[in-house]
């Protein structure tokens, strides 16, 4: 019997998948949880239109990334933080640093999406990378200034 996965099933197969199983197995586990559906022609034909539904939808979001993406790629910002000898920062920038600033320019970017290894902690100029969606990556331009 095939049937069309609704859910991931171990050792089985992912969602949307068709799969064959044994009659008893489809009819006594599979489909009373609603892990499953009878591949019948009308749910393979129904299955076929969500897969094209969201991948136009997938397509749609890529593409918006990719144009927020551009708008923010090479954009330049600065932070103005107290520092002491040898340029050393007193604290440091971190990712809600840059995020803040990011929103006050009119760019709201999740804290967790900016890519810092490490809280920034000497002035200077420094490129931060910056996940946009899931292959999608701008860069910017940061420079840590000195307040006096």
């Amino acid at each position: 019997m095939e049937v069309i996965l609704r859910e991931n099933v171990v050792n089985l197969g992912e969602t949307g998948q068709v799969v064959k199983v044994k009659p008893g197995y489809a009819r006594n586990y599979l489909l009373p949880r609603g892990l499953a559906v009878e591949a019948s022609r009308r749910n393979v034909a129904e299955l076929e239109h969500q897969k094209r539904v969201m991948a136009a939808r997938r397509e749609r979001e890529l593409k918006s990334a990719r144009e927020y993406a551009e708008r923010l790629d090479g954009l330049v910002i600065e932070i103005r933080a107290r520092a002491g000898d040898e340029d050393k920062l007193y604290g440091s920038v971190t990712n809600i640093d840059i995020e803040r600033v990011l929103a006050s320019r009119g760019f709201e970017v999740d804290r967790r999406r900016i890519d810092l290894d490490d809280p920034i902690k000497r002035l200077g100029t420094y490129r931060i990378p910056i996940g946009v969606a899931q292959d999608v990556k701008a860069t910017i331009t940061l420079k840590v200034l000195s307040e006096a």
